[in-house]
């Protein structure tokens, strides 16, 4: 009797050069895995004064692009990572718009025993088209590219 792909066990995890087969109408397709474009659909989050969102919330659990928008005046916002623990190789890239300024903080944050490039110090977002992208080990958060 037939199963469903659904049923079949994995055995290996997928590799870089691992065949997929794409059926399309009576045409059966073949790339490997690395051909596939990989498109980041920003999360939106708008911050404000006194705001504080929490990154391991199960509403940012597939994100990897964050905007960041201010709203209101001056002030300091929270943004806390998710823990390192239960996200290795987890990769997160955040971008601030044109409402930021020095005096509108955002103080992305490692949450527990957590740190930043081994640091329990948040790193402060507060310019306008900042960036930063950082990565989980699964022990810890790495700032691995920034431009301010």
């Amino acid at each position: 009797m037939a199963k469903k792909i659904s049923q079949l066990n994995a055995i290996t995890t997928i590799q870089e050069d691992d065949l997929l087969a794409v059926v399309e109408g009576s045409e059966t397709k073949k790339a490997e895995v690395y051909q596939l474009e990989n498109y980041l659909i920003p999360t939106n989050i708008t911050m404000s004064d006194g705001s504080t969102v929490n990154l391991s919330d199960s509403t940012y659990h597939k994100s990897m692009l964050i905007r960041l928008t201010w709203s209101g005046g001056a002030g300091n916002a929270t943004l806390n990572l998710p823990p390192a623990a239960d996200n290795t190789n987890r990769l997160m890239r955040f971008i601030s718009n044109g409402g930021f300024a020095v005096s509108t903080r955002v103080n992305l944050t490692p949450t527990g025993s957590d740190t930043l490039d081994g640091s329990t110090d948040a790193y402060v977002i507060n310019i306008t088209y900042e960036g930063i992208q950082v990565w989980s080990d699964g022990v810890e958060w790495f700032v691995i590219q920034k431009k301010a």
